[in-house]
């Protein structure tokens, strides 16, 4: 086997190994997808593994922030995940996820998601299940009437050029609101939404929405808002196609506020497309983090990652005034340190409750008041609302 980048002269290969992984892609789509990967090439971010000339298996990095209590986190979104179906179960796609790791440590993303089609390939690399993307859907006529009394949140639509002052305001609105998982995109991803012509997009001062008609509907890819009038504005712009569509479908926060507006609401119908996490650098991603106003911790912790040794050992984690360290350990960690996989402690920083993470396994030793003092530190409750 050898492992190399991708070239522009490697894509039907790719194309071939997509099909057969995830099935028929209409040739409009095709062209598409070679001008989303395109500039990934150059920089090293799709990687391939071949037998000869014919290749085995595909990975893809995508330069993301993604947002942690308020803070963004350099992340490698790992996407176009391929195995040719007669090198299954022959350890390729393991292979595979040790330079993906490695090459996200490499780009200086301290931490990783991807979308699993299966648990076991990228848990055995070190991800656990972190959060999910929510999918909503309520009856178009119930956003109608959201619409706050004094009409004063002006929107406007959006283009392409639009995108430097879309990602400024996203930014804003995740810092002010302390939001756990969402992506910040580079501005040419954000360029190619905004210039899709089956998408409306609209932009206000604190929040913004695209969304789309489909199959007689509205599905709402993105709904961003700071405040309750922005909130009651975007809502109700989409609620305005009532006389067509009778549902609107739309990617929400776990508490999105829209869920507290409506007038009726006595069941959820949430669909959920659940995302797996991985720390990268270890002390790069506790520094980089946000963490609540009057907690604090001095604890010693020990990761076990047989992926990146890096990560590996004991920890001293602070964390005060709602900045966070963590700092290596010389000698033993002594027998009061909680040891916690490279899987549990990833899903520990994302907010899983550490009497989740004992019962599974991925959290051993320690004392119960240290429990409550990691999962306070870092609770979260984190969300997605895109897809890659």
């Amino acid at each position: 086997m050898e492992l190399r980048d991708l070239t522009v002269g490697d894509l039907d290969a790719v194309l071939d190994n997509r099909k057969r992984a995830f099935g028929p892609i209409p040739a409009s789509s095709a062209e598409q997808w070679r001008a989303m990967v395109t500039p990934s090439l150059a920089e090293g971010r799709y990687l391939g593994v071949f037998d000869g000339r014919r290749l085995m298996a595909t990975s893809r990095i995508i330069r993301f922030d993604q947002w942690w209590h308020g803070r963004p986190i350099s992340m490698g979104g790992v996407a176009s995940v391929t195995v040719a179906p007669e090198d299954r179960g022959r350890g390729v796609g393991r292979s595979l996820m040790q330079a993906t790791i490695e090459r996200c440590a490499d780009f200086g993303h301290a931490i990783s998601a991807l979308y699993p089609a299966t648990t076991p390939l990228y848990r055995g690399a070190g991800y656990e299940h972190a959060g999910a993307r929510n999918r909503l859907t309520v009856p178009t006529e119930s956003l109608r009437g959201l619409a706050a009394r004094d009409g004063g949140v002006k929107l406007r639509r959006m283009g392409p050029d639009d995108a430097p002052e879309l990602l400024a305001t996203l930014a804003r609105v995740y810092a002010a609101t302390r939001a756990s998982g969402p992506l910040g995109w580079e501005e040419a991803a954000a360029r190619r939404w905004l210039a899709d012509d089956d998408d409306f997009a609209y932009l206000a001062d604190d929040g913004f929405v695209l969304y789309r008609w489909h199959d007689g509907n509205i599905d709402v890819d993105n709904l961003v808002a700071g405040s309750e009038a922005t909130a009651r504005a975007l809502w109700s712009l989409v609620g305005t196609a009532s006389s067509v569509a009778t549902t609107v479908t739309a990617s929400v926060e776990p508490d999105d506020p829209m869920l507290w507006l409506l007038r009726e609401r006595s069941s959820d119908a949430v669909k959920q497309k659940r995302w797996m996490f991985r720390l990268i650098d270890l002390p790069a991603a506790v520094a980089g983090r946000g963490y609540p106003a009057g907690v604090d911790l001095d604890t010693v912790v020990v990761v076990d990652d047989p992926r990146r040794a890096a990560n590996s050992g004991g920890w001293r984690l602070r964390v005060r005034d709602g900045a966070g360290t963590a700092t290596a350990v010389r000698g033993p960690a002594g027998d009061a340190a909680a040891r916690l996989t490279i899987g549990g402690m990833s899903a520990l920083f994302a907010g899983v409750q550490t009497s989740a993470l004992r019962r599974a396994g991925l959290l051993t030793g320690g004392t119960p008041a240290g429990d409550d003092r990691l999962g306070a530190v870092f609770a979260a409750k984190p969300y997605m609302i895109d897809y890659f």
